[in-house]
């Protein structure tokens, strides 16, 4: 294919801070992975201490770690090409065009849980990758930026309608963070799909393993609180992954380009940070109460509960406005044909399903007790994320709805936390 010479209209607002954002991010959240991994291996485990626990650059790069990122990229890459699930379509693109997706994600992560178990009963020391977890995230973040190089120098071969609206601004620093192309594929090999649930998210749950295997080798036995941690997160990533084919219509997938923000989120931000309180667990073990447990239980259940059932009727309604389970719901009509709920879930608070991952998010860090903000992190961090998620979705579907947006609001004020946000 030719360089693209046609003239496309460049956007020129900018999200994330704009130039400084898009030069400051890639800086300081790599250093901040390696930070928060760093504090979490210290017996204090204090976030904010000074002088920073920095470690020393032999204990950066790992020749094992390397040998390790590519192995599971390569089996990740392996299991998504595999020909089992069904293959679906995304919604509708700028050319009128419809890309395919395979949904076999869930096979991948059971697959990669059963290859596990062969290979811990066959003697390999899971619980060494605990010790390698920071050449481990070395070497995500480079393959974090040389992935997202690869998409911006090739972006400029793609044809005008699929490049991302947001990240064809002509500013090099900002389009190369948010990214240019909307949906780069070799071949029938989709990147971005690939990344969104498969080598982090999936790599999550391995760490996570790994944590437990490291605290069964010091202790003898896992504890409570990190049974709780394991179980907890891996029903959030099998719940990902069984639904998989509710990410076609996400923000990610839909609207944001492929760029260092998506690369680097996927790839080493999800796995690193959001398994903080197994990591955590290893260095500074906790014993929880039975009714301590069950009341974490209880929250965490509560958590799904909401984030699961509003999620399940936003996508059944957008499959089949029709089927019995959602036909009953109140809605608001809008110019563009489409219609937006006002009852159920979606009538309760604009985004519920964020309510849920807050929940869930505080449910994973109370095993880790009171005593650390370490642990606390991923909820902090979550809740930021969401509250500028929630706004760029507001801006979005009030330039998409229009007066039925403002109407919509008017009828649901609550954005995410009933009567307080």
């Amino acid at each position: 294919m030719k360089l693209n010479k046609h003239k496309t209209a460049q956007h020129t607002e900018m999200e994330f801070g704009g130039t400084l954002g898009a030069a400051c991010i890639p800086v300081f959240l790599p250093l901040m992975v390696l930070y928060l991994l760093s504090v979490c291996r210290t017996p204090g485990g204090a976030l904010l201490q000074w002088p920073p626990p920095l470690p020393h650059s032999t204990f950066l790069w790992d020749p094992v770690a390397a040998a390790i990122m590519v192995g599971w990229i390569g089996l990740q890459s392996a299991l998504y090409l595999l020909p089992v699930g069904k293959v679906s379509e995304g919604l509708v693109l700028r050319d009128g065009s419809k890309l395919k997706y395979p949904i076999n994600g869930f096979h991948a992560l059971c697959m990669t849980v059963v290859l596990l178990a062969v290979c811990v009963c066959l003697g390999m020391p899971l619980g060494y990758l605990f010790d390698l977890v920071l050449p481990l995230a070395v070497c995500a973040i480079g393959v974090s930026y040389l992935l997202a190089l690869y998409l911006y120098v090739r972006s400029f071969w793609a044809h005008a309608h699929q490049l991302a609206l947001g990240g064809n601004t002509g500013n090099p620093l900002y389009d190369f963070f948010i990214g240019r192309e909307l949906n780069p594929r070799i071949g029938s090999f989709d990147l971005k799909y690939f990344c969104e649930l498969r080598p982090g998210l999936i790599g999550w749950v391995v760490l996570n393993a790994a944590m437990l295997m490291k605290e069964v080798e010091l202790r003898g036995s896992p504890s409570l609180a990190m049974l709780l941690v394991n179980g907890f997160q891996l029903l959030y990533v099998t719940d990902a992954l069984w639904n998989e084919e509710a990410v076609l219509t996400t923000m990610d997938i839909v609207h944001d380009g492929f760029g260092f923000m998506l690369a680097f989120g996927d790839l080493t931000w999800v796995p690193f940070t959001y398994g903080l309180q197994a990591m955590f667990l290893v260095i500074h073990p906790q014993t929880l109460s039975p009714l301590g447990a069950l009341g974490i239980v209880l929250l965490n259940g509560v958590g799904y509960y909401i984030f699961r059932k509003s999620n399940s009727q936003k996508n059944q309604f957008r499959r089949d406005p029709t089927h019995k389970s959602v036909a009953h719901l109140e809605t608001i009509a809008t110019a563009t044909g489409k219609r937006l709920l006002v009852s159920g879930w979606w009538g309760f608070v604009r985004h519920p399903n964020y309510l849920g991952d807050i929940l869930m998010a505080l449910a994973w860090s109370l095993p880790c007790g009171v005593s650390h903000l370490l642990p606390y992190f991923y909820v902090g961090y979550f809740s930021v994320l969401l509250v500028h998620r929630e706004a760029r979705d507001e801006r979005q579907c009030k330039a998409k709805y229009g007066l039925a947006w403002d109407t919509y609001c008017r009828r649901v004020p609550y954005r995410i936390i009933p009567y307080i946000y």
